[in-house]
């Protein structure tokens, strides 16, 4: 009898990352796949993208705001809707197991799944749970975190340190055709600037500002985002709105990395030994939450880190050298760090739960 598996998760691409990871592997195992995310949300788009032929039913879904807003007294009929849409939806589907990657848009299917009486695997990313994540904890079967030091916010008996869910394609990046693509040399270490979308402006403008100092030690790849991109392009600089499929190869070829502190994306550069600067968002823009990622990586010896009110021109390239500087050490640390679930372990782990 084949059996049946719907995810849910949304309103950022982290939300949905470690979903994408694990539906082809479930495809392969015969398993019938659904999702259940926002209207309108990303979601949406990359799901449709990259599985054309899973069934995507969109729901109703409120903003968890931590802020006054009208919105506030509407939403909870919105999470009703939902609720109900995604009661309707899990009817239809049958899954034998909910797995739940966050996201506003996963808070309706919790509630729903313990009303069809559904197990659900739920996977926190961050060193402290989203408010998303929090609301689903008592409806979740197992809980999976990112972070060891997560395991202190959630219930003993049901959760498990898994780690980053890492998609195997990052780990099938050449060198050469990263060279081929952005016609680089290995002659300078390389540089890569993850500038992303939100709260990209920061980054950009201090890697522009620093470009003439930093191109006489490195050579640049700057991911700048949507629209970013500058006219200005001097040898041994070249940028990217962003990358899909050739992230892989960039990735091989890179030696040190400037980002956010996304857990989905340094856990990635933890995986692949590439010693990073973190600029976590600040708390005026976020949670907190990137911060603390940052600060664990600092402390486990994979990264320096430097706070946005503190990014100048000069802290920033100084901040880089003392990167390069610790290169090497920083590597053999990350060599030596527990590693995470496999994509077939996890896979293993919510088809273990399934009813």
């Amino acid at each position: 009898m084949t059996k049946r598996i719907l995810f849910t998760g949304g309103g950022s691409a982290g939300h949905v990352s470690v979903n994408v990871a694990l539906i082809p592997r479930f495809k392969e195992e015969g398993w019938t796949i659904s999702y259940i995310g926002s209207h309108n949300g990303i979601e949406k788009d990359m799901i449709k993208k990259q599985f054309p032929n899973v069934p995507y039913h969109g729901i109703s879904s409120g903003k968890l705001r931590r802020y006054f807003s009208m919105k506030n007294f509407t939403d909870p009929l919105r999470v009703l809707t939902g609720v109900m849409q995604a009661f309707r939806v899990i009817k239809k589907e049958n899954p034998d197991v909910i797995f739940s990657k966050g996201g506003f848009v996963s808070v309706p299917v919790m509630f729903a799944a313990k009303m069809a009486k559904v197990p659900v695997a739920i996977h926190e990313s961050d060193v402290t749970p989203g408010l998303a994540n929090k609301l689903a904890v008592p409806f979740a079967t197992k809980i999976y975190t990112t972070f060891k030091e997560t395991l202190q916010h959630m219930p003993a008996d049901r959760s498990t340190c898994a780690g980053a869910i890492i998609r195997k394609d990052l780990f099938l990046g050449k060198r050469v055709k990263g060279e081929e693509l952005t016609g680089l040399q290995p002659s300078k270490p390389i540089l890569l600037i993850m500038g992303g979308s939100l709260g990209a402006n920061a980054v950009n403008k201090i890697v522009r500002d620093s470009l003439d100092e930093l191109l006489e030690n490195f050579s640049v790849i700057h991911l700048c985002g949507k629209g970013n991109l500058s006219p200005d392009a001097p040898e041994g600089y070249v940028q990217y709105e962003f990358v899909t499929d050739e992230l892989p190869h960039i990735l091989a070829m890179t030696d040190l990395v400037v980002s956010r502190a996304g857990s989905n994306s340094i856990f990635e550069f933890l995986a692949l030994k590439k010693p990073m600067l973190l600029i976590p968002l600040p708390r005026e823009s976020s949670r907190g939450d990137q911060i603390l990622n940052a600060k664990s990586f600092v402390q486990q010896g994979f990264a320096l880190t430097l706070d946005e009110k503190d990014l100048t021109q000069e802290s920033f390239v100084t901040t880089i050298r003392q990167l390069r500087d610790q290169h090497w050490t920083m590597v053999e640390k990350m060599e030596k760090a527990p590693p995470s679930y496999t994509i077939d372990q996890m896979v293993d782990e919510i088809s273990g739960l399934a009813k």
